[in-house]
């Protein structure tokens, strides 16, 4: 896909370099082989690149190569001689031999993080959605599912679809309607908790021209439109007590009046109807009849909470995620980790709440790798250590020195205009010039000490003031030999 950054494989082994294709082919990986040699003109134009993955023998235009690129993440891979570059923290992660696709995906998951979170990126940076059309999954709850689809699609029996919201129940409607012979007339749906209890016969029998004030024309109901299909009567626990009666005498003897009609219309149709209701529970109170339940009930398909078949996940993901990228040309992937977390979670909302987690970490993490610290945190139910990276000195010292100089003006001036004096003689450069290093020092210590001497020495308060870890301050301190002086 355009825009999506690659993976440098740099290689001069055949063997090897042919293993570690086929492994990046198999996840979905956009990668690019080259040899040593070639890695700096593609290194011109690194804002494709995603990592550089080194492998064997390190020449020492390879090790100057990752010096001098401290914005770029590299891997090493079967690499026998690492010590030219201990040290260098843009070597985020070595991968073990043989491949282990774990690690792969994740060490993939921190280059991005790498980018993500460059200095430069810190600094500047403070349609409908797809429904869920197969019925995936390994669990015995839903190989039930699938055999009982197999098993009524073909007769012509009710059928009643129990199961929580999210849990798709409409999807096994239309499975069941795909595969019975009906599937070359209408599926029609109607939702009978959307519609007022007013309006719901007209919306299913039809009505006659002047029937009612507004009826201006004759207008066919869902059942005429679903005839010789299927009519789908979602939510029937909602249907108010005088169209339970009616709908019964429509099951009974399979014949309906339009409203403000007299004549009899034929109503050849399937019913499939579905509730997250418990109808047993209704009954016991008046509040859905007997008789239309067991008119219903004629063949029962329970849908399993996603909570109770958590197996299912994984697959899941990779279903609903490849129908967002065949629909926006966008994708995203978890790690193992992040997948682990995501089987702990309730799931409250099943497989509707999972795709619309899904499109949230696209619309934030698009083509990118989400571990448990990029979820949101309700989903987060396993410790996972965080990956902060950490940059060479001198590329984020290069930050620094841009932020400072970033308010400067330096248009023209005109040439009678008398120029400023800055009350503050620290801001000029002194004639005999200075040592910008050891001045940016001197600045850097006289912060560092103000920001805790202003917060008693607590490190974590002072690294908040300083907007840097914790880690880092300490490091300086070190660096600087700065310690709290004792009475």
């Amino acid at each position: 896909m355009h825009g999506l950054k690659r993976i440098l494989v740099v290689d001069n082994d055949n063997a090897r370099r042919h293993q570690i294709e086929t492994v990046l082919s198999f996840v979905g990986e956009h990668f690019e082989l080259c040899t040593q040699s070639d890695v700096a003109e593609h290194l011109k134009d690194d804002s494709h690149i995603l990592t550089v993955i080194c492998c064997g023998q390190l020449s020492s235009l390879m090790i100057d190569i990752v010096k001098q690129n401290p914005t770029c993440p590299f891997l090493f891979h079967d690499v026998p001689d690492k010590e030219a570059v201990d040290g260098l923290v843009n070597v985020i992660g070595e991968l073990t031999v043989p491949l282990n696709y774990a690690q792969l995906t994740e060490l993939i998951h921190h280059c991005h993080q790498y980018h993500n979170k460059l200095p430069s990126k810190i600094a500047k940076n403070n349609g409908p959605n797809p429904l869920f059309r197969s019925l995936i999954g390994v669990s015995d709850a839903m190989q039930e599912v699938r055999f009982l689809i197999e098993q009524v699609a073909s007769t012509q029996a009710n059928v009643l679809i129990l199961g929580e919201s999210g849990t798709g129940k409409e999807v096994v409607a239309r499975n069941i309607h795909n595969l019975s012979e009906r599937s070359k007339a209408p599926f029609v749906p109607v939702n009978c908790g959307a519609i007022p209890g007013e309006l719901l016969e007209s919306e299913l029998f039809g009505h006659e021209k002047g029937a009612f004030t507004g009826a201006i024309s004759t207008r066919k109901g869902r059942f005429e439109l679903a005839e010789g299909g299927t009519l789908f009567l979602d939510e029937i626990g909602d249907m108010p007590q005088p169209m339970q009666v009616k709908l019964l005498r429509v099951l009974q003897e399979r014949t309906f009046e339009r409203v403000g009609g007299a004549k009899s219309i034929k109503a050849d149709v399937r019913i499939i109807a579905a509730t997250h209701q418990h109808l047993e529970k209704m009954i016991d109170t008046n509040d859905f009849r007997e008789d239309l339940y067991y008119r219903l009930n004629v063949f029962p398909i329970e849908t399993p909470a996603l909570r109770d078949r958590k197996e299912d996940i994984p697959l899941l993901l990779q279903e609903l995620i490849s129908r967002f990228e065949h629909d926006q040309n966008q994708s995203v992937r978890f790690t193992e980790q992040a997948i682990l977390s995501l089987q702990e979670h309730p799931w409250a909302g099943n497989v509707r709440e999972l795709s619309n987690l899904i499109e949230r970490m696209i619309i934030m993490y698009a083509d990118q790798v989400v571990n448990v610290s990029e979820l949101p945190v309700k989903y987060r139910h396993i410790d996972v250590e965080e990956y902060t990276p950490e940059y060479p000195e001198e590329l984020q010292e290069r930050e620094a020195i841009n932020e400072l100089f970033a308010g400067f003006d330096y248009s023209d001036e005109e040439e009678d205009e008398e120029p400023a004096v800055s009350d503050n003689n620290s801001s000029l450069l002194p004639e005999e010039g200075l040592n910008l290093k050891e001045h940016l020092a001197e600045l850097e210590i006289s912060l560092v000490t103000q920001a805790l001497d202003k917060t008693d020495w607590v490190v974590a308060r002072a690294a908040d003031l300083l907007g840097m870890r914790r880690t880092t301050l300490v490091e300086k301190m070190r660096k600087y030999q700065l310690q709290k002086e004792v009475d």
